[in-house]
């Protein structure tokens, strides 16, 4: 009888081990809004970080350290973006499976091919990223790749949900290929203007369409607009031209209202992540309201 028990009980836990969500955690909202596309139904998925944050400075809540304790995979932006706070809050979670090294861990910037990588790195090139530009996910071709690298991942760490992952990525694909030739027919006469930004967050978006970055208000990364730079901006924009001044939603909008009023052109915020604005509720969202900002 004790045999019999102890059969039935270990069938049980089997059974409600195999059919428990596998629960996935992320560093950002649009990679979050990814995975849900993917999972649907079969997996928890929550983010560290909220969307109308600086994603360089998240502060350690204890929060944090509650959602990695319970977490099967973690997927991270990588290319040294998480690089001042993630580590402290996977130490604290004390959760194996998603340590860097394990299989509960997911880097997607391995996987792109990232622009702006410097020889050299000093301090006196201000907040550089040596692996490159961490901002990738603002190429929108960079979509289905990340899904992909998610997919393949979460069908190693779940295999009887491996043909739904897939199934719905190749939906998911489908439906971002039909967008993308909607935005780019309305990007098209993006072609050649000239923009300043604030940071380097929209390189790859200006790269993708073709756009040409003629400046930032930072001086260097991470180093905040002083009054000679600024005012050697507007030399610039005077001089060469300026179509687009691009400001993001968690830096000071001063110097770009400064410089809209000392030029003429138009400030435009953009967003940059899933929830950084209200409008934008999902990895769609984020485009449609980007390509609707500029083209307006």
């Amino acid at each position: 009888m004790r045999i019999l028990i102890s059969i039935i009980l270990t069938i049980f836990i089997g059974f409600n081990i195999a059919k428990a969500d596998i629960k996935v955690v992320t560093t950002y909202p649009y990679i979050a809004s990814i995975v849900k596309e993917i999972v649907k139904n079969k997996a928890t998925v929550e983010s560290l970080a909220e969307g109308n944050l600086d994603p360089h400075f998240i502060v350690p809540k204890p929060s944090l350290v509650v959602k990695l304790r319970n977490a099967d995979l973690i997927i991270i932006n990588g290319a040294g973006l998480e690089i001042g706070w993630l580590l402290p809050l996977i130490n604290q979670a004390s959760n194996p499976k998603i340590n860097p090294s394990s299989s509960g861990f997911l880097d997607l910037s391995q996987f792109v091919n990232l622009i702006q990588k410097p020889e050299t790195v000093s301090r006196s090139m201000g907040d550089v990223h040596p692996e490159g530009n961490p901002h990738f996910h603002l190429d929108p071709y960079n979509i289905p790749v990340i899904a992909d690298v998610i997919t393949n991942k979460l069908c190693r760490l779940d295999v009887s949900n491996c043909k739904f992952y897939e199934s719905n990525n190749t939906d998911f694909k489908e439906r971002w290929k039909k967008k993308l030739k909607e935005w780019n027919e309305k990007l098209s006469i993006l072609k050649g203007k000239k923009v300043v930004g604030y940071h380097k967050l929209f390189d790859y978006f200006i790269e993708r369409y073709n756009l040409n970055l003629i400046g930032t208000l930072e001086p260097l990364p991470g180093i905040p607009p002083n009054a000679k730079h600024t005012e050697n901006l507007i030399n610039i924009a005077k001089s060469q031209g300026l179509d687009y001044i691009f400001q993001d939603v968690y830096h000071s909008q001063k110097p770009a209202k400064f410089l809209a009023e000392k030029t003429g052109v138009r400030m435009i915020i953009l967003p940059h992540d899933v929830g950084s604005i209200p409008e934008v509720k999902d990895i769609f969202g984020l485009f449609d309201e980007i390509v609707r900002r500029l083209t307006q």
